[in-house]
């Protein structure tokens, strides 16, 4: 391990040792602070900001379709009709307002002054930050019956405002091609990543035409046109049919409400199905809140107090029942929660989570009327989620009583740890990792392999519980999932606590083969639905050990891919033995250390979730009950499928 070496620091401190960045310059000095990332997350961010602009207008009441165009070069093009950017001189800096949008942070209707009532751009710094971050960016306003256009180049205007002709339209055309310099990962975008985003805001905006084509290839063209009168109501429908789950009950619940001081307005719709999982998708100003907020938390209380009163009232639940918990409530249960307000308070740079104390209460109120005013006025509809909620609360007990056994049984074995665990020595999280391997053989080769210092090895056997499939007290029980859960020592399900998590890397190491990619999905399956955090804090990661071994004149080269063995056996030319790796169990100990375990040179994947709602689907409809969905997704997706080993 390498350390670079600590310079220090020069002592005299005064006003030559502070810099001041002009201009859009402290944009591309750390651009991650303004879009999360200079990788594909952050490079996708780029249009969200300028679609967002768009989205406005149409908060606003003035634009009723948005264009996005990806063409080639990979350069975006996005198109609204809503009143276009002001172009006359602004107040304050003596330039045409439009220069001001595009070249100054925190410059933008966002900040009062009535241009509008609700913003998803909370900042002001979206078009500028764009900007900033392009090579170059073009920008075409019409509006009272002129064309204009300005160019810019990595943030500086290149051209003045320039009029060019007549027109009868209005709104605002934005394209830009990201500046490879930042983007050093890719500045390839991802057409399904913008087709989920693009979908998503449809849905949030009701009425709203957007539409998403891809014009980079123009033999394969593909496009899309989202508009969706029924809002979110469309959106947990899209939701629950694409899960191929059985609905609770046909309708979907659905509530709006408008402040008193018609400051803020939220809206709610819900929808119960067969399964185990609850996906709630909130939103603030058409921005998902990822980590929640104010406004999650006034629906999960009103939820949980509004059944828990309708089932004493209609004696469902007795004197002497304790009353369901949230998590009852919530299995089952999908939910898209929209607010809109003036003044959002997000906390956080990337917006995840709301922080409006007044959002909360205006949520409950609703939730809290309006839904026990539905179930009152459907009470076959009332009695199925009950019912549903009751089963919930019997498992989760005797998920409760399975934990306390498992537990007590710990306790009595004195054995805090699985006895096929080979631990590392060093206890800092921040350095240990964790390889959990499929087999015996595959796992003594990995302990006879690693760095004893810091990873850690746990072999698996036998057949995988299919969590989807089961419910928590079948978890807390299952023989096979019990050592992981130990070994990672952070609990699962009400009880995981991140900080207990025992190591910083969860390695899955499964052979490359059919069998190996049940053993993968298995465990994501259960970290996804019962440790989700891991997931989502970037901690579980899939090893890639080669696939071929090309031996010459004693010296030994590994493919990961068939490219890969294609262009060393081209290298090679004759006289190699080639060997395709059937199974881990294969390697002896130094060569799994040398393909597969060395940080030096192995190669892994990081498990990420972009978008809760697609990864819910996935999982449901691939690990799911039903037959006909997962065939489906076969027959669609079977002409990408590459290296199929049956």
């Amino acid at each position: 391990m390498e350390f670079s070496k600590v310079t220090q620091a020069n002592e005299d401190y005064d006003e030559s040792e502070i810099q001041v960045l002009e201009g859009l310059e402290a944009v591309r000095k750390r651009p991650g602070m303004y879009i999360g990332s200079t990788g594909p997350r952050g490079l996708h961010h780029l249009v969200y900001e300028i679609v967002d602009n768009a989205i406005d207008e149409a908060l606003a009441g003035y634009c009723d379709k948005i264009v996005v165009r990806i063409l080639p070069g990979n350069v975006i093009c996005v198109t609204d009709d809503g009143r276009g950017i002001p172009v006359g001189i602004h107040h304050q800096v003596g330039i045409p307002t439009v220069t001001v949008v595009f070249t100054m942070l925190h410059a933008g209707g966002k900040f009062g002054g009535g241009g509008y009532k609700v913003s998803g751009g909370l900042h002001g710094v979206g078009a500028s930050v764009v900007n900033a971050l392009s090579e170059w960016l073009e920008v075409e306003v019409y509006k009272d019956g002129k064309t204009y256009f300005q160019r810019f180049e990595r943030g500086k205007a290149v051209t003045g405002l320039e009029q060019r002709g007549d027109t009868e339209k209005t709104g605002t055309l934005v394209r830009f091609r990201p500046d490879a310099e930042i983007f050093k990962e890719t500045t390839e975008f991802d057409y399904e990543t913008l087709q989920t985003r693009l979908r998503e805001q449809a849905f949030l905006n009701a009425g709203v035409r957007i539409v998403l084509t891809d014009e980079r290839d123009e033999e394969n063209r593909r496009e899309d046109d989202f508009l969706y009168t029924g809002g979110i109501s469309s959106f947990v429908e899209y939701i629950n049919r694409k899960k191929a789950v059985e609905v609770i009950h046909p309708d979907i619940i659905h509530f709006s409400s408008v402040a008193p001081d018609d400051s803020a307005t939220a809206e709610v719709a819900m929808q119960y199905n067969d399964s185990y999982n609850e996906l709630l998708l909130s939103f603030a100003n058409n921005i998902r809140t990822t980590d929640g907020g104010t406004h999650e938390d006034g629906f999960k209380r009103a939820l949980t107090r509004v059944m828990n009163d309708y089932g004493r009232k209609f004696n469902i639940l007795k004197d002497s029942d304790k009353n369901l918990s949230g998590e009852d409530f919530r299995e089952g249960l999908t939910v898209v929660l929209s607010v809109k307000l003036k003044e959002a308070q997000f906390e956080g740079q990337t917006k995840a989570r709301l922080g409006n104390t007044e959002i909360g209460t205006l949520v409950n109120n609703m939730v809290g009327e309006k839904l026990s005013r539905y179930l009152e006025e459907n009470p076959a509809t009332a009695r199925a989620i009950f019912d549903k909620s009751l089963a919930a609360s019997h498992a989760r007990e005797a998920a409760r009583k399975a934990r306390e056994m498992v537990r007590r049984k710990s306790a009595l074995e004195d054995a805090s740890l699985p006895g096929k665990l080979a631990d590392c020595q060093s206890r800092n999280p921040e350095e240990t990792e964790i390889y959990i391997v499929e087999g015996d053989s595959a796992g003594g080769s990995a302990k006879g392999g690693r760095d004893r210092k810091y990873q850690a090895i746990l072999p698996l056997w036998g057949k995988m519980l299919n969590v989807e499939k089961a419910r928590l007290d079948k978890v807390y029980g299952n023989e096979k999932l019990q050592p992981i859960v130990t070994a990672l020592g952070c609990g699962i399900g009400e009880d995981f606590d991140l900080t207990k998590l025992r190591y910083g890397k969860i390695i899955i190491m499964a052979d490359a083969d059919v069998d190996g990619s049940h053993i993968r999905t298995l465990l994501l399956t259960f970290f996804f639905r019962f440790m989700k955090p891991l997931v989502e804090e970037g901690h579980v990661y899939l090893a890639q050990p080669p696939l071929y071994r090309l031996t010459k004149s004693k010296k030994h080269y590994y493919a990961y891919t068939d490219h890969e063995r294609d262009q060393i056996m081209g290298e090679l030319q004759a006289g190699y033995e080639i060997q395709r790796y059937k199974g881990l169990g294969e390697m002896d100990p130094d060569q799994l250390w040398e393909t597969t375990m060395d940080p030096a040179r192995r190669m892994m994947l990081r498990v990420e979730v972009e978008d809760a709602a697609a990864a819910d689907e996935a999982f449901t409809v691939l690990m799911g009950d039903k037959v006909e969905p997962r065939r489906a997704f076969i027959e669609q997706n079977a002409r990408f499928v590459e290296n199929l080993d049956v």
